[in-house]
């Protein structure tokens, strides 16, 4: 076995932290057009909360019936399909003159091909490509799905603001979206065994186990099986606020709060690229942190750590940048979604050969909580004029989370090589 193929598994972890990063970047887009478009077409804040609350949802939704199509279709398909949502979703916005059609375009078709290129992605790749090091990928995949919904929001920010306007931006990221397709369906593979290499970190090449069933089927099947188990219920209400507090309320809600304190959108945007820097970090240590100690206490500490930071928030916005606001965008960016590997660490203990799916449904009950607070965030502003009541709700809440993953009961972690040999 000549050296290449040695290290294919981390070239395929590679181009998935690309498409990720790319994703992740166009799905979270709107968070930098709220004001241009409560501008241009007089929608309120609530209105343009809800669109995005679709596309949170939807995200979310889509991720386990994406992991079961994945298994059906294949990866290739999948992930090029999904792209080429994104860039039709996109790319359509320029043409909408009401509320209705940002909720079809960036709601329906952003989210569901976003959705689609998501933590049960992440789940997916991992359990078929890595036996070692699988939290430590996990991370590092995860850094780049949170990261590009950060970084890319900078440039689609400056472009908003020039003479070329919101629908250059949405351009940008259909043009990019689109670009993806054809290097994903000539570079990607599906499983070890095609190319004929072991999982990383095992003895043996693992042939895929058949699928069988409706990819709706087996996603369905999955959950009535997780919802069984007391771990699942722990997993998801703690999940959910995880994506209240990150992807809906401050992904989509900081950069407009800090315009309400008179900062420029350009800069509350650089800040959000710094906590996207930040996160890249923090998920990476996170995931080297959980191949080693307790996925429970983990989580506790990233929760605890998080609802802290959001209480303080209020009284660090002004004009311009304080050292105030750089602690709490050094403090959050490294705990944004630090809490991905334990949790899917987590689900790989509890449901072994199921995780992909079952972190899928997990998942999606981040994105509904996400979707929920990207709504109610928007009403509150409206109905209060300020942000402050949503970050101190945020704050308490996840204080509330890191209670719940303490009470996860520990059990003894399956066979890896088992769990390598995932296809569901």
């Amino acid at each position: 076995m000549n050296n290449r193929n040695k290290q294919l598994p981390w070239i395929i972890a590679g181009i998935s932290f690309v498409a990720l990063v790319g994703a992740a970047g166009f799905r979270a887009t709107p968070g930098a057009l709220v004001e241009p478009l409560r501008e241009e077409f007089g929608w309120s804040t609530g209105t343009i909360g809800f669109a995005m609350s679709v596309n949170l949802a939807l995200y979310g939704v889509t991720a386990p019936f994406a992991a079961a199509l994945m298994e059906r279709f294949g990866v290739r398909a999948v992930t090029a399909g999904a792209m080429t949502l994104i860039s039709l979703g996109s790319g359509l916005t320029v043409f909408m003159s009401a509320s209705w059609q940002l909720v079809l375009l960036w709601g329906v078709l952003v989210g569901l091909g976003a959705g689609s290129i998501s933590l049960g992605f992440i789940a997916t790749i991992g359990t078929r490509w890595f036996v070692k090091r699988q939290g430590l990928v996990t991370g590092i995949l995860s850094a780049g799905g949170a990261t590009g919904s950060l970084i890319f929001l900078p440039l689609v920010a400056s472009l908003t603001e020039s003479s070329a306007g919101w629908r250059t931006a949405a351009i940008v990221v259909c043009v990019a979206a689109l670009a993806t397709v054809p290097l994903i369906l000539l570079i990607f593979r599906e499983y070890p065994a095609d190319v004929g290499v072991p999982p990383y970190g095992a003895d043996e090449i693992v042939e895929p186990a058949p699928s069988s069933g409706s990819a709706a089927r087996l996603a369905v099947e999955g959950l009535l099986a997780a919802t069984r188990s007391k771990a699942f219920w722990l997993l998801a209400i703690g999940f959910a606020i995880c994506g209240a507090t990150t992807n809906g309320l401050v992904a989509t809600h900081f950069i407009p709060a800090a315009h309400d304190h008179g900062m420029p959108s350009m800069k509350a945007a650089g800040l959000l690229a710094l906590i996207g820097v930040f996160d890249l970090i923090g998920t990476i240590l996170s995931g080297w942190l959980t191949d080693r100690f307790d996925a429970r206490k983990l989580l506790a500490v990233y929760y605890a750590l998080r609802g802290s930071s959001l209480m303080v928030l209020p009284s660090v916005f002004h004009e311009e940048i304080t050292g105030f606001m750089l602690i709490f965008v050094v403090f959050y960016g490294m705990d944004f979604i630090a809490t991905v590997p334990p949790t899917v660490a987590l689900c790989r203990v509890h449901f072994g050969m199921s995780a992909p799916i079952v972190f899928g449904w997990v998942f999606a009950s981040h994105q509904i909580g996400a979707a929920v607070a990207a709504t109610t965030a928007g009403i509150m502003r409206d109905s209060y004029g300020d942000y402050a009541p949503a970050w101190y709700v945020a704050g308490l809440l996840s204080i509330g989370a890191a209670a719940l993953s303490l009470r996860i009961v520990a059990t003894k972690e399956p066979d890896v090589r088992a769990t390598a040999a995932v296809s569901a």
